[in-house]
C-alpha cells in the first residue's frame, strides 16, 4: 500500500476513533443528567401532584406503581398541594385503568375524593402528561408536582413541560429499581427513550 494511501486510512480511522469518543462521552453525559434530575427533589407548594401511571394487577397497583402513589399520598398530607392527579389507562383485559386503581388505594388511605381528578386514556408516559395538562387547565391549575421513578424523571419533567406544565420533579425516595442490574438495564432504557422521544412521543 503506498504512503498516502496509508496516511489516508490513519486519518480516516482517526476520525471513526474521534467520533465514537465524543459519543461515549455525549451518551456517559445523558446518563449522567438523567441521574442527577431523578436524585434531587424540587417538591415544593403547587396546584395539583400529578403521578404517573404504572402497571396494576386487576385491582391491586404493582410495587412500583404503590410506591408512586404513596408518595404522592405523602406530598399530598404534607399540605404541597390540594389536589391529586392519577394518570393511567386500562391494560389490555384490564377491568380497571390504572387511575382507577391508584383512587381506589388513595381513598383506602384517607384522601378525600374531592381532592383526587383522574384520566383513564393514557397509555405511555407522553399521554399521561397530555391528560393530565388537559386536566389542569379545566380546573384552573398551574404548577404540578410530578411524581415518578428517580430514573424516569428527567424524561418526564421533559415531556411535562412539553404539554405545557408548569413542572416540578418529586422522584419517589423508595423505587422498587434498587439492585445494580435493575438500575441499569432502567438507566439504559431511559437514555434510548430520552433520544429517541425528541422525534417519536408514544411511550
Amino acid at each position: 500500500m503506498s504512503a498516502p494511501r496509508q496516511r489516508k486510512r490513519r486519518g480516516a480511522l482517526g476520525w471513526a476513533w474521534r467520533l465514537l469518543l465524543l459519543l461515549a462521552l455525549w451518551l456517559v453525559g445523558v446518563a449522567s443528567y438523567i441521574v442527577w434530575v431523578g436524585e434531587r427533589d424540587q417538591a415544593a407548594p403547587a396546584d395539583v401532584i400529578i403521578v404517573l401511571g404504572a402497571a396494576a394487577y386487576d385491582a391491586r397497583p404493582s410495587p412500583v406503581f404503590a410506591e408512586r402513589i404513596r408518595h404522592g399520598i405523602d406530598l399530598y398530607q404534607r399540605g404541597l398541594a390540594k389536589h391529586l392527579i392519577f394518570t393511567g389507562g386500562f391494560g389490555n383485559g384490564a377491568r380497571f385503568s390504572e387511575s382507577q386503581v391508584a383512587q381506589r388505594y388513595a381513598l383506602k388511605h384517607g384522601v378525600p375524593r374531592q381532592a383526587i381528578l383522574i384520566e383513564t386514556r393514557s397509555r405511555t408516559t407522553h399521554q399521561n402528561l397530555q391528560q393530565a395538562a388537559v386536566l389542569m387547565k379545566a380546573h384552573g391549575f398551574k404548577r404540578a408536582i410530578v411524581v415518578s421513578d428517580p430514573l424516569h424523571m428527567a424524561r418526564a419533567l421533559r415531556l411535562a413541560r412539553e404539554a405545557g406544565i408548569d413542572a416540578l420533579g418529586s422522584s419517589t425516595p423508595t423505587s422498587r429499581f434498587r439492585s445494580f442490574e435493575t438500575r441499569k438495564r432502567f438507566l439504559l432504557q431511559e437514555v434510548y427513550f430520552f433520544h429517541r422521544d425528541l422525534f417519536v412521543k408514544t411511550r
